[in-house]
């Protein structure tokens, strides 16, 4: 049967990464066979596709090129990685996927709906089963954030609100897949809803 693909987006310091790890095990815990990846990168392609868009010396980069670039990372990392897991009946754990790109380019950078259309075609369709969404302030994400800042991280708040208010665009325009979290909660709290609705999930593909 194929597996399932389950995606976490979130502005910047919203803690995806600790839920992602709960999520894992939890999944194993539930005898899914899993694989955990993150954008941009996932492969070696992709890997160094990431270095180049998030080195804060690369302040001259062209919002579209940017844009095309994280493309070109998804595109890579759909082909090699997602979809053979997918075929091969593993749970698909995404830390990052399209609506990044619709949220930090379309909207954060302003460049609209072209961004949805060019990953669209990147992907070739491929679309998660299942979104957590975990909304935070982002003037209280980007205090959390600790260690050297990449590129986006730097930018100022103006964009980082024009990503958080792109973010709310999104789910609310795709209500049926994308769940908005709250993530100024309880690691525990956060992950009991997560949990619940992965159990959702996994019963609805077992009465398929």
């Amino acid at each position: 049967m194929k597996g399932l693909f389950i995606t976490f987006e979130g502005p910047d310091g919203a803690g995806k990464s600790t839920q992602i790890r709960q999520t894992e095990q939890y999944l194993q815990q539930k005898d899914q066979k899993t694989l955990l990846t993150r954008e941009p990168g996932g492969t070696v392609i992709a890997e160094k596709i990431r270095t180049i868009i998030l080195d804060p010396a690369h302040q001259e980069m062209d919002p579209m090129a940017e844009a095309l670039l994280y493309a070109a990372s998804r595109a890579q990392h759909t082909a090699e990685v997602i979809l053979p897991a997918m075929a091969s009946g593993c749970t698909v754990i995404c830390d990052r996927y399209m609506d990044s790109s619709i949220a930090y380019q379309g909207y954060g950078r302003r460049l609209g709906d072209p961004v949805r259309i060019i990953n669209e075609i990147a992907v070739k369709g491929t679309k998660p089963d299942l979104t957590f969404l975990l909304l935070l302030d982002p003037e209280i994400g980007r205090s959390r954030i600790c260690g050297e800042k990449d590129r986006l991280e730097l930018e100022k708040e103006e964009y980082h609100r024009a990503v958080y208010d792109g973010y709310l665009e999104i789910a609310r325009q795709n209500p049926e897949r994308i769940v908005v979290v709250d993530a100024n909660r309880s690691i525990e709290d956060i992950q009991v809803e997560i949990r619940r609705r992965i159990d959702l999930l996994l019963e609805k593909k077992a009465n398929l």
